[in-house]
């Protein structure tokens, strides 16, 4: 039994206007977002997707190995063949407007983008993902995708050969430099703090490499590189020389933030902001779910983010079907 779109309805408002309410709202355009969209349309569920974006992280990870179909693709190229499979069903679309506010009232959930726009829905997705911490020195942005990433498990295996700089103190950062010492000749490991906080069990792993040399108590000032990165400029926080050091690959691993604070009002969180559901991917909240990288799911991968998106429609699918 599907739902044909009875649940959306225009609703008449005290000045005589009618406002839509979609069956789903999908919030965040990257791989979790679109497969739920996708889901939601062989549903026939009137969908709204509403992002910044369409792709998400993917638009900065360099190349994919690990995603079925493909032995190997360029992630915006794989964002590419997400676009097209999205196009082909009727799913409404506002791609560069970020949410704001997430608020409900009795049975129906509303977003506000940041741009003044509003619309409503009968269940909603929170597919916003994550973003990495960035170091915002000169020239990280403009490198991005070009020797400039954000992703060891994705990327590592592309630096093969090339010396290269990690950036952090913690287990993202060492889990990084196991990746590299496989494949680098040499790494440069740079943190501002004093001492480590991955591990212990990693950092004496880590410490007995001898490719690597260790900046404690260094910052990143500048990333160089005018195609691709060719280097990268530390200074100690004592106020000491600068260093400047060649290399071909920068792995930012200060962590990820979730994009889940316009949402902080309703939904549970756990200690690192992302949204706390079960195996089925609801909330706290009855009617509003979670995917992707936002939510508490263990495993940060592309093809983790895309099964979600999926149980999470079929989920608020079901919920829809108990509304009649």
């Amino acid at each position: 039994m599907e739902l044909d779109f009875i649940l959306s309805k225009e609703e008449e408002k005290p000045t005589g206007k009618t406002e839509l309410i979609y069956d789903l709202l999908i919030i965040g355009g990257g791989p979790a977002g679109m497969t739920a969209a996708i889901y939601a349309a062989r549903k026939r569920l009137a969908t709204l997707l509403v992002s910044k974006d369409l792709g998400g992280q993917v638009l900065v990870t360099a190349e994919v190995e690990n995603y079925m179909g493909y032995q190997y693709i360029e992630g915006r190229e794989l964002v590419n063949k997400f676009k097209e499979q999205v196009s082909r069903f009727p799913i409404d679309q506002e791609i560069g407007e970020e949410v704001e506010e997430l608020s409900q009232e009795k049975d129906v959930f509303s977003i506000f983008t940041k741009s003044g726009k509003k619309f409503r829905g009968r269940t909603v997705i929170i597919a916003s993902g994550k973003r990495s911490r960035s170091l915002n020195v000169s020239g990280e942005e403009r490198l991005i995708g070009r020797g400039v990433t954000y992703c060891s498990v994705c990327d590592a295996p592309f630096f093969e050969g090339r010396e290269v700089a990690v950036i952090g103190g913690g287990n993202s950062a060492f889990e990084a430099v196991l990746d590299l010492v496989k494949i680098s000749p040499k790494i440069y490991l740079v943190d501002i703090a004093s001492t480590w906080r991955a591990d212990t069990v990693l950092v004496k792993q880590i410490e007995k490499e001898k490719k690597v040399t260790f900046f404690p108590r260094h910052r990143v000032k500048e990333i160089k590189g005018k195609e691709r990165v060719e280097g990268i400029i530390i200074e100690p926080l004592d106020g000491g020389e600068e260093k400047s050091l060649s290399l071909e690959g920068v792995f930012i691993e200060i962590g990820l933030v979730p994009n889940s604070e316009f949402s902080r009002s309703l939904v549970n969180l756990n200690e690192a902001g992302e949204i706390v559901v079960d195996c089925s991917n609801h909330t706290n909240i009855p009617g509003l779910f979670a995917a992707g990288d936002v939510s508490s799911v263990p495993e940060k991968q592309i093809i983790v983010a895309c099964g979600e998106g999926a149980k999470a429609t079929l989920t608020a699918y079901q919920y829809l079907l108990r509304l009649r």
